[in-house]
């Protein structure tokens, strides 16, 4: 594995599976971006062949893009730990996550690491906040959202009003300070209980607008399974670590 170029003072983690009309650009973008971003693509097998473009990445990127291939875990929260981990062995200070679809906007990468290094433990784009919101989404996508987000945000008692989202910033040692073996998540709910378990140890989180937009190539992988899920961890969290 290349070493970490030594200009990349963040990487971003980005889970995926059968991405491959989005991932070539969003990467090009995300390395575009200033503040010394780099990528770590976690490929779980995708048979549209998102991993071999991932690999091509890399070699188009030595010590700017790095891939984990996993072949036979699926999910995106243990995509995300695995990422998390390649990242953190890397020995980078800021860590980001992002979906690949483009409904996270790579223009606000530079944001979301400018809040951490001014001091912010993480911190997380949000739809919920003053100046953010959604677009190019039917109404009843936008109401399972808000709608969603606001029972998870009731049951844990948390400040974060985004606390379903996956576009964050994180720095090292708040990432480091996880124990990721005592997660209960696999799926979609990863965010919410990593920013829930870190709001608990008492560190900073700062949400800032962004604007988040379906898709537009590809089919979505949420399904209504995923949201009982993220209530189950919901429940489960509370009960083991208590209401925030």
């Amino acid at each position: 594995m290349p070493a970490l170029a030594p200009d990349v003072q963040a990487l971003v983690m980005i889970p995926t599976y059968n991405e491959a009309e989005n991932l070539p650009q969003l990467v090009e973008q995300v390395l575009a971006e200033p503040g010394g971003f780099g990528a770590v693509v976690v490929d779980d097998n995708s048979p549209d062949g998102t991993g071999a473009l991932a690999d091509k990445l890399a070699e188009e990127h030595p010590g700017r893009v790095f891939v984990v291939h996993r072949l036979t875990e699926r999910g995106r929260g243990t995509a995300g730990i695995a990422g998390f981990r390649r990242a953190l062995e890397m020995g980078v200070p800021y860590l980001l996550e992002m979906d690949a679809d483009f409904s996270h906007d790579p223009h606000d990468l530079p944001r979301l690491l400018r809040m951490c290094q001014d001091g912010a433990d993480i911190s997380a784009g949000s739809r919920y906040v003053p100046g953010g919101k959604q677009i190019e989404r039917s109404f009843y996508r936008e109401l399972i959202s808000i709608g969603s987000n606001l029972v998870y945000r009731l049951i844990l008692g948390t400040g974060v009003r985004d606390i379903s989202g996956g576009f964050k910033c994180y720095r090292r040692e708040a990432m480091a300070v996880l124990n990721w073996d005592r997660f209960f998540s696999y799926g979609y709910s990863i965010g919410m209980e990593t920013v829930f378990r870190q709001e608990r140890m008492g560190l900073r989180i700062v949400e800032i607008p962004i604007t988040f937009a379906d898709r537009r190539f590809g089919l979505s992988k949420f399904r209504l399974r995923e949201g009982l899920l993220c209530l189950w961890v919901s429940l489960r969290l509370v009960a083991v670590l208590g209401r925030g």
